[in-house]
């Protein structure tokens, strides 16, 4: 039987959602709820999940229901954004084939976790991927504060490309939607960020669940339970009255801790943009831990103002936690 393939759109319990290439009388490409045609799908890698939203498969049409069908093999990746989940103990694939990393963050409610956005940005980095920050609700007062804006200013020094929008007000999201229209992004955060909220006011057809922040903690609920591919159809109000214009969106779980993936201590300074070209130059050379020794060209930089305080910090306590395995939640 010939093999038809297509793109996961999401999944759970190793029963998966797969838009396939093929369509129905009206040119809409047909959904198929798969299952895997041998009980493991062959891959490289142990993942917690086995197929991530943005994943491209070979499928095989069930004979007696054309409605679903079987994979039959995973159609080689050309990105992935990971995580390690510490409950699991093995990487968690969040999202597959992206064209952006969209790491959403807030100036408060949630509050503003700058070293939370590194991690990010240290994976993205690793992975080979394009990121962007997006700082939603900032509409709050706490979004004008100097630290605040500091550390945004830091980002885009560089070169990281960050959106300022509120989901509830509207600003920025017209800016936000010609970075997205016809491309395939993946939304990224903790929990209570308003990633859902996003996508709500993207597209008003969508009615995606929506939480609030816990009153005792001060932090976000889980409302997305799986991640999930989505076609969204623009707002016209935000696209200058264009009809039509479209974007695929990976809304992802919220998660309260991020875990770096398959990054020792030792080389996380080759994914600090701004530490990578002067790894290696040191008196010590790749030996230097960048503490106190003589003749090292990153404490010199930071010494000079060349890299930024903040970033440092937040390069030493995660390489910290990398070692120690004692994660910020």
């Amino acid at each position: 039987m010939a093999l038809l393939q297509g793109t996961v759109l999401n999944g759970s319990n190793n029963i998966f959602e797969v838009e396939c290439d093929d369509t129905d009388p009206d040119g809409n490409r047909i959904m198929r709820s798969c299952t895997f045609k041998s009980k493991r799908l062959k891959v490289d890698t142990k993942y917690y999940n086995p197929l991530a939203p943005g994943d491209r498969v070979q499928v095989e049409i069930n004979e007696n229901d054309a409605g679903k069908g079987q994979i039959c093999s995973l159609i080689e990746r050309k990105n992935a954004f990971v995580r390690w989940n510490v409950k699991g103990r093995c990487p968690q694939l969040l999202a597959a084939n992206i064209d952006y990393i969209i790491l959403v963050t807030t100036p408060a409610e949630p509050d503003f976790r700058p070293r939370f956005i590194d991690r990010e940005l240290a994976q993205a980095e690793y992975e080979n991927l394009t990121p962007v920050i997006l700082v939603n609700k900032y509409d709050l007062p706490e979004a004008q504060d100097p630290d605040f804006q500091n550390r945004l200013s830091i980002w885009e020094e560089l070169g990281y490309k960050v959106l300022r929008i509120s989901a509830k007000t509207g600003e920025g999201l017209t800016e936000l939607a010609d970075l997205i229209t016809g491309k395939l992004s993946a939304l990224v955060g903790q929990s209570g960020i308003g990633k859902s909220s996003i996508v709500n006011v993207l597209d008003n057809s969508c009615v995606l669940k929506t939480g609030s922040l816990s009153q005792k903690y001060g932090k976000g609920c889980h409302t997305t339970t799986k991640g999930s591919l989505m076609h969204i159809h623009l707002n016209e109000s935000i696209v200058g009255g264009v009809k039509n214009v479209y974007a695929s969106i990976i809304d992802t779980p919220g998660v309260r801790r991020f875990v770096l993936h398959d990054i020792a201590a030792n080389d996380l300074a080759l994914y600090f943009r701004e530490m990578r070209p002067l790894v290696g130059k040191c008196k010590f050379g790749a030996s230097c831990r960048h503490e106190s020794e003589p003749g090292c060209k990153i404490l010199e930089a930071v010494y000079s103002g060349n890299i930024s305080e903040e970033r440092f910090e937040s390069w030493k306590r995660i390489s910290e936690e990398i070692r120690t395995g004692n994660w910020e939640d």
